[in-house]
């Protein structure tokens, strides 16, 4: 009796109200990944029907360029002229974060400007302006040379690279202006490098915006392997360069230049292929 009493004695009791507060706690932590769980499948689900994320913008705290920044784009960046008043204002803010984000390199005396940061930073904005993801987090730097710069690589004049494993995306500056000084020739070199990095980033990440883009590919790819006339119409027109029959990433990159610098045409020789491009890139914007 007497170590039963002990026992009992020494047994320690929780206050009431932090046993409910602990189990208040558990029941709405198991809620939470339940509904987590729930939205990623919805979401997934969402996208692959729709071809679009179920909401693209969440801006908490608005970033703001510059006036110089925004008389820049004006002057400069038609897709930015095209949009209307709320998607600038949404344009700004991605162009200020992806600004900030980035990290900007010269090379060979080179001193990043307003203008570089803005201009190329703007490309990537342009590419990805239908994603909810729009950073490409496979770069974390912008190099800049002042013109095309010798490779110890491949032992060669590079104009632009791609490199994920330095998570740096690489321009000629020389080159990079000549693609906006001629805006309907398709050789557009912002474009096309921030092209590769789209993709690449695609097939390392799962978001949502990673997933359409995928899924769109994978539909033009399949469609192309499947007519054979098509594929034949398409080398023969010699509407697309012959570069991009290299491999699947340059076929997208070269695709793209087409897509944003002469969309006309494009759709109107190749409409499948254009609305394939659209779905992708969930491009609904600035009459493309």
């Amino acid at each position: 009796m007497i170590l039963i009493y002990l026992q009992e004695t020494q047994a320690p009791t929780m206050n009431p109200t932090l046993k409910l507060i602990f189990t208040i706690t558990f029941f709405v932590g198991m809620a939470s990944v339940v509904l987590s769980r729930f939205y990623i499948y919805f979401e997934q689900a969402y996208a692959l029907k729709y071809k679009r994320p179920f909401f693209k913008n969440t801006i908490v705290f608005k970033k703001e360029l510059s006036d110089t920044q925004i008389r820049l784009l004006e002057s400069e960046f038609s897709f930015y002229r095209r949009l209307n008043t709320k998607d600038k204002a949404i344009f700004r803010h991605r162009l200020a974060t992806f600004i900030k984000q980035k990290q900007f390199i010269g090379r060979d005396g080179l001193v990043p400007n307003n203008e570089m940061k803005t201009l190329l930073s703007a490309t990537a904005i342009m590419l990805t302006f239908g994603f909810r993801d729009y950073l490409i987090e496979l770069i974390e730097m912008v190099i800049i040379y002042p013109k095309a710069y010798f490779s110890e690589i491949n032992k060669t004049y590079h104009k632009g690279e791609t490199n994920p494993l330095m998570k740096a995306i690489v321009f000629s500056w020389e080159d990079f202006k000549k693609g906006y000084h001629i805006g309907d020739d398709n050789l557009n070199l912002g474009i096309h490098e921030f092209g590769h990095a789209i993709h690449l980033n695609a097939y390392s990440n799962n978001d949502v915006s990673s997933l359409i883009f995928n899924e769109g590919f994978k539909e033009l790819t399949n469609y192309l392997q499947n007519h054979k006339v098509v594929r034949e119409n398409l080398i023969a027109s010699k509407y697309f360069r012959a570069y991009a029959y290299t491999n699947h990433y340059e076929f997208f990159a070269v695709l793209l230049e087409n897509f944003i610098e002469t969309p006309q045409e494009f759709k109107s020789q190749f409409p499948k292929l254009y609305n394939y491009m659209r779905q992708m890139l969930n491009f609904k914007y600035a009459g493309y």
